[in-house]
């Protein structure tokens, strides 16, 4: 039932975070290693297939994967060496593709549609797999097929260190007999959902009319709906380090009063960092600009750890602006930017030893999405004129009433 005619790759680091770990301590291979926080209420990050075997998993809570697993080796996570790592693979892909879009910080997807006119796709896409494997020392599982969906899904066949092809007359067949779990949409409760209808593999969810998978779910069936019957037309996003998020602030009058610059830059900071978690993004790279009155513009950047986190970037973002600052002349504009953007915040959240910055952050969020991105600020952003005012003051009974609501903060 597919109509794309397109070559999509899939390519996904196995196990990543362990993967790393293992390169900088060879005695880690083969055994049961969980990434994440290191005290009993911590959360596993990653856990390898060692692990796996006993019912260990992402996302699961420290002391519950100990329980299954007491003999598994802990080990904290390091961002920084994760974010090289990966950066090193989008290089290397970078050198040899035509069209990449990074993901996630472990996931990439390539176009390589027309590629057969010169090689063998599966030929290409296999010597870039040997080429990442080698010079990285990483194992890397691909998928190539018709579209995003069914390579992605092909990926996770392919797992682990593998390679799938699933050309366009097999996907159907490819599909069908797969659990619905592994469509990239169904969480648990659609799972749920469709499992109480008796829907088990990939084939049950395709015979099912796409009227009554909307009428049931909304545009969200209907997505679902195409994806099992191996239609899906998301074109690859060309990775660019320009994709980005900014901000910046002209004075009314010039200014040299560095405290209150400072101050506006923190604003700035919480603000963009709110819209990227919004879209579930982390950034590698913090830029911050300044025009001078005699309109002389300065940036200066770091690249980083992948994060979204206000208090790390409003720190890098705060040195790179005492960095750049340094002619003491009357300043008309200040901005601030995070490139480098990929998807995969809920990875960046697990590395915590404990829930509290997590749940605050999630907390002050929620408050944000529901009463407006000004509604909570942090102290150090504040800015004569910011509160005061009845309408705050009972916005802000509203608020203390959500926060109390929340578990562990």
């Amino acid at each position: 039932m597919q109509t794309d005619n397109r070559t999509i790759v899939h390519l996904d680091l196995d196990t990543f975070f362990v993967s790393v770990e293992r390169l900088m301590n060879s005695s880690l291979v083969g055994k049961p290693v969980i990434i994440g926080g290191t005290s009993d209420r911590g959360v596993v990050a990653s856990c390898s297939y060692e692990a796996r075997q006993f019912g260990v998993s992402s996302a699961m809570p420290m002391k519950m994967a100990l329980n299954l697993c007491n003999d598994a080796i802990i080990i904290r996570g390091d961002m920084e060496q994760y974010s090289k790592y990966s950066r090193m693979v989008t290089d290397i892909i970078a050198e040899q593709a035509p069209v990449y879009e990074k993901a996630s910080i472990d996931e990439h997807y390539l176009d390589i549609t027309g590629m057969d006119r010169f090689f063998g796709s599966l030929k290409w896409t296999h010597e870039l797999r040997q080429r990442i494997i080698s010079q990285t020392g990483l194992p890397i599982s691909l998928g190539l097929s018709v579209n995003k969906t069914v390579s992605k899904i092909a990926t996770g066949e392919a797992k682990p260190n593998g390679e799938i092809q699933v050309e366009k007359q097999r996907v159907m067949p490819f599909l069908g007999p797969l659990s619905i779990r592994k469509i990239p949409m169904i969480g648990t409760k659609t799972f749920q959902l469709l499992r109480s209808m008796g829907v088990v593999n990939i084939h049950t969810l395709s015979m099912i009319p796409p009227e009554m998978m909307e009428k049931l779910m909304g545009k969200n069936g209907l997505d679902i709906w195409k994806k099992a019957n191996g239609i899906d037309h998301t074109p690859v996003v060309p990775y660019s380090e320009q994709k980005s998020i900014s901000t910046e602030t002209t004075f009314e009058q010039d200014t040299i009063e560095v405290v209150r610059m400072r101050e506006i830059l923190s604003s700035m900071v919480e603000k963009i960092a709110f819209q990227m978690r919004k879209k579930g993004k982390l950034t590698g790279c913090v830029t911050v600009k300044i025009r001078y009155s005699n309109f002389d513009t300065h940036t200066l950047q770091k690249t980083i750890p992948y994060t979204s986190f206000d208090h790390v970037l409003t720190k890098i973002a705060l040195e790179l602006f005492d960095k750049l600052y340094q002619r003491r002349m009357l300043i008309r504009l200040i901005g601030v930017r995070f490139s480098h953007l990929v998807s995969g915040m809920q990875q960046l959240n697990l590395f915590d030893d404990t829930p509290e910055m997590i749940n605050l952050y999630q907390a002050m969020d929620r408050i944000r999405l529901r009463f407006g991105a000004k509604a909570i600020r942090h102290a150090v952003s504040l800015m004569p004129g910011d509160a005061g005012g009845k309408a705050a003051a009972n916005k802000q009974k509203l608020l203390y009433r959500e926060l109390r609501d929340i578990d562990e903060l």
